[in-house]
């Protein structure tokens, strides 16, 4: 067989339901092919994320000698040279995981304020009103990124050096790859930005339009990676990398400064533990408002028959509709950095607050998001999440964003890779929405230091002890959301992974009162819901959801959603 990416060993065949195929030995004239492989059953491993080459990047590591936090490592770096739109070393994440000593960890990269950083510092002095086109594009609206660092923490999971787990990644930049139809209209569409915030034009600027099966070779990240790979973490955070961020900081009017570069540090967290109907769910603690919510929201359900009430009828979304209307309530009052403000984590999910909070549901009509306040307690969609299962029973989810696509839009002058804007997930004013319209108050203030409150959601589910389910989604507020309704189709509904992934999602977050709906979600049920007064929205196409999920035979079903560019690997 070919050779694969020159510094590893024999190339690998990828087989799903129909499709094999192995990666070229080397580069050709348009870059690294790729092909999707949307769903697929393995006996052993298996990794989906959002691009091909990513997800192969994942399953190779393991193939040679890696588990599945090597394939997580592994596949962000892939990601962060074929997905720029999300894929990110300029951003952050959290990584959920289910060992196969039975631990479980979750280790938060989120991004953190600027030492800088002020909570007024996107209030006109003189209006008094917050700018909030400075906290979503250029150079002010990016926080200190925590990616590096996070998959230099979770390394000690791993099995593999750094060096090997990084080296696809700058393979595929410095040798380029075809891009996608999907990554074509995207650029497109971002060359005025670029033009507009960037201090010198990147790669990813060009006159001539972009189009799918452009080679994208990228030699300034290359130099980024392999600095990352010859020095380890201050690769990143110190020296060339370290001066090139500030440099750019200094020209374009941002606060990153070296000593915010070198003291990051990424944390590890307790996870968010419970049970759901006989399954044990983790998922990420704050920062993340993703699983307290997941929690609230599950236990508010779980004594009411949805099954019976049926796959998405006018009974069983009025009710999951309500039970997110006051979860999303909660979160704008009472979430935010655990290290900043204390955090009522336990008084949100008590028995008898949950039940009080559904004390005046109606299941005939809408409640009025005015009248549901939030509970007294004395995330574009651009993000990107990747799903890992290994033979050894490890298992791995790991949701990482740069905000908005492209996030803040900035390319670091001579290292190649896009900043953040999460800058932006903060209350930058209390009551002013984000891009995503949530609102928030004084637990996610701007501070020195603080890491932004985020809705990322990855997500392990265990059946009798063991790795059942691992699942997360991009999507901002609606993360949240399209994981719940992702783990009630497979528990409640009984839905294999193709369908619990790709059917159509639906989402409400308390503040703007209304009902996002996708494209194909039933026009019947809309009506229904109308008839009960509520405000029906429909947007296009939100999540683009990774699972795996173990069929009672023991083989790995493994799902890339249809909503994007997203591909499982495995074997």
């Amino acid at each position: 067989m070919k050779k694969i990416l020159s510094h590893l060993a024999p190339a690998f065949l990828l087989v799903g339901f129909c499709v094999a195929f192995a990666l070229p030995a080397a580069a050709q004239p348009n870059g690294y092919k790729y092909q999707l492989v949307k769903q697929a059953e393995y006996s052993k491993a298996a990794v989906s994320s959002a691009h091909p080459l990513a997800s192969e990047a994942g399953m190779y590591v393991m193939q040679h000698g890696g588990n599945a936090v090597d394939a997580a490592i592994a596949t962000q770096w892939a990601l962060a040279v074929v997905y720029p739109t999300a894929g990110n070393i300029g951003g952050g994440g959290f990584l959920v995981a289910r060992l196969s000593s039975g631990k479980n960890i979750s280790i938060d990269y989120r991004e953190m304020a600027p030492g800088k950083a002020t909570e007024n510092m996107y209030v006109d002095p003189k209006t008094g009103k917050a700018n909030t086109r400075l906290s979503q594009s250029g150079h002010l609206a990016s926080g200190v990124p925590g990616t590096p660092a996070g998959l230099f923490a979770s390394l000690k999971y791993a099995k593999l050096p750094m060096k090997k787990l990084i080296q696809p990644a700058i393979d595929l930049a410095e040798k380029g790859f075809a891009i996608t139809e999907r990554e074509a209209n995207r650029l497109n569409n971002l060359q005025q930005q670029l033009e507009r915030v960037n201090t010198s034009l990147p790669v990813f600027y060009r006159e001539k339009k972009w189009q799918a099966g452009d080679t994208l070779i990228q030699p300034d990240l290359a130099n980024t990676l392999k600095r990352i790979r010859d020095k380890g973490q201050p690769g990143f955070y110190e020296g060339e990398t370290a001066d090139l961020i500030v440099n750019e900081m200094e020209r374009g009017g941002g606060i990153i400064s070296k000593a915010d570069l070198k003291n990051y540090k990424a944390v590890e967290r307790t996870p968010v533990v419970f049970m759901y109907k006989g399954y044990e769910i983790i998922s990420m603690p704050p920062p993340s408002s993703g699983g307290i919510l997941i929690h609230q929201m599950l236990k508010m359900l779980e004594n009411r028959p949805l099954a019976s009430y049926g796959f998405q009828t006018a009974k069983s979304v009025q009710l999951i509709t309500e039970v997110e209307r006051r979860a999303y309530a909660d979160r704008a009052e009472h979430l935010g950095d655990p290290d900043y403000y204390k955090v009522p984590m336990k008084g949100l999910v008590a028995p008898a607050y949950l039940q009080q909070r559904m004390a005046d549901y109606d299941s005939t009509k809408a409640s009025v998001s005015t009248n549901i306040t939030p509970g007294v307690i004395k995330e574009s969609m651009e993000t990107t999440h990747l799903s890992v299962m290994d033979t050894d029973g490890n298992a791995v989810s790991v949701t990482t964003t740069l905000n908005g696509g492209y996030g803040s839009k900035v390319v670091v002058g001579g290292a190649g890779f896009f900043l953040n804007n999460e800058m932006d997930d903060f209350s930058v004013q209390p009551g002013v929405p984000n891009m995503f319209g949530a609102i928030g108050g004084v637990a996610n203030a701007i501070a020195p230091g603080k890491r932004m409150l985020s809705s990322m959601t990855p997500t392990v589910v265990l059946k009798n002890n063991k790795p059942f389910m691992v699942v997360g989604t991009p999507g901002g507020t609606t993360i949240i959301t399209s994981v719940l309704q992702s783990i009630i189709n497979v528990v409640d509904y009984n839905m294999n992974a193709f369908d619990a992934v790709n059917k159509p999602k639906f989402h409400h977050q308390w503040q703007p009162d209304e009902v996002r709906v996708e494209k194909d979600f039933p026009m019947d049920v809309r009506k229904q819901l109308e008839a009960m007064g509520y405000k029906i929205v429909e947007n296009g196409a939100w999540s683009a959801t990774e699972m795996i999920l173990v069929k009672p035979n023991g083989k790995l079903e493994v799902v890339g959603d249809k909503r994007g560019d997203d591909s499982v690997a495995g074997w």
